[in-house]
C-alpha cells in the first residue's frame, strides 16, 4: 500500500518502574490498510494502543495523525478526530440497548430535534445490519454473549465513521463463522471507507488472511515487520511467538497465539 501514513507512532518508549514496556517502537498505518500487531503476552501491544489512543502518554517518542503531532492531545480530542478503539474487555453501556449504544456514540456532534435523532437511529440501524446485529437492536447490551458483545462494540466504534480503528483482540471468543463475519466488516470499512485499521489478535489464520502487513512486538521492541506470510515464517518470530521456545502441542505458543479450529 502506498501513500502517506494516517497514523505514525515514532520511537515510542514507555517504562513501568524499571520495566521497559515499549522500547523505541515505530509503527505506521496508511488509509485503507489493515495492519496486524502481534506478539507474546506482555509484548507491549495494549500499552501501544493506550499510547496511540491517548490513555497513556509515552516517556519518549511521538504520535502523529496526518503528519501532525498529537502526542499531548487528549483521548476525547483523538476520538473526535476519527480515532476509535475496542478493548479486550468489552466497554459497552450494559444498561442501554444495543441500538442506543450506537446512538450515544453519535451524540458528541450535538444538535437535537426529531430529524437529528431520526438520522442517528437510521445510521445505527445501517451499522447494525452490516454487523449482523439488527435482530438484537432492542436487547440490553449487558446480557449479550461475549461474541455478540464484541461485535456490538465494533458496531459502536463504526457508528460515527472512523478514520483510524484500533481493534484489541476483536475475534476472541468467536466461532469460525463469527470471525468470518467480523473480517468482512473490517475489510469493508478499510476498502470502501478508507479507514486505517490496527489490529491486535492471537488467531493465526484471522491475522494472516485479513492483514496485508504484520508488525511483531517482543519484549517491548519491534521484532519483525512485513507481509503476514513472511513474518509468520520468520525463525525469530517462531522462536518468540509460535511455540518453538515452548510446547506447541495444543496449537498455542507461550504467547497464546492460536491456530483456528
Amino acid at each position: 500500500m502506498t501513500g502517506e501514513p494516517l497514523l505514525e507512532a515514532r520511537g515510542i518508549g514507555v517504562r513501568f518502574g524499571g520495566v521497559r514496556a515499549l522500547d523505541d517502537v515505530t509503527v505506521a498505518v496508511r488509509p485503507g490498510e489493515i495492519c496486524g500487531l502481534i506478539g507474546p503476552n506482555g509484548a507491549g501491544k495494549t500499552t501501544l494502543f493506550d499510547v496511540v489512543s491517548g490513555i497513556r502518554r509515552p516517556d519518549r517518542g511521538r504520535i502523529l495523525l496526518d503528519g501532525a503531532d498529537i502526542t499531548r492531545r487528549s483521548p476525547v480530542w483523538r476520538a473526535r478526530h476519527g480515532l476509535r478503539r475496542t478493548f479486550q474487555r468489552q466497554q459497552l453501556f450494559g444498561q442501554l440497548t444495543v441500538e442506543d449504544n450506537l446512538v450515544v456514540a453519535q451524540e458528541w456532534r450535538r444538535g437535537g430535534g426529531r430529524a437529528v435523532t431520526a438520522a442517528r437511529r437510521a445510521r445505527a440501524a445501517e451499522v447494525l445490519r452490516s454487523c449482523g446485529l439488527d435482530p438484537l437492536a432492542a436487547t440490553y447490551a449487558g446480557v449479550l454473549p461475549v461474541a455478540r458483545a464484541r461485535m456490538a462494540e465494533l458496531a459502536r466504534a463504526l457508528a460515527d465513521p472512523p478514520r483510524l480503528l484500533l481493534l484489541d483482540e476483536p475475534a476472541s471468543g468467536m466461532s469460525a463463522e463469527e470471525r468470518g463475519q467480523l473480517a468482512a466488516v473490517v475489510r469493508y470499512v478499510a476498502d470502501e471507507e478508507g479507514c486505517a485499521v490496527l489490529l491486535v489478535e492471537h488467531h493465526v489464520s484471522f491475522v494472516t488472511e485479513l492483514c496485508a502487513r504484520v508488525v511483531v512486538l517482543d519484549l517491548g521492541r519491534v521484532l519483525a515487520e512485513g507481509p503476514a506470510d513472511e513474518v509468520r515464517a520468520d525463525p525469530r518470530v517462531r522462536a518468540a511467538y509460535l511455540g518453538t521456545r515452548g510446547s506447541a502441542a495444543n496449537g498455542s505458543g507461550p504467547g497464546g497465539m492460536r491456530s483456528d479450529p
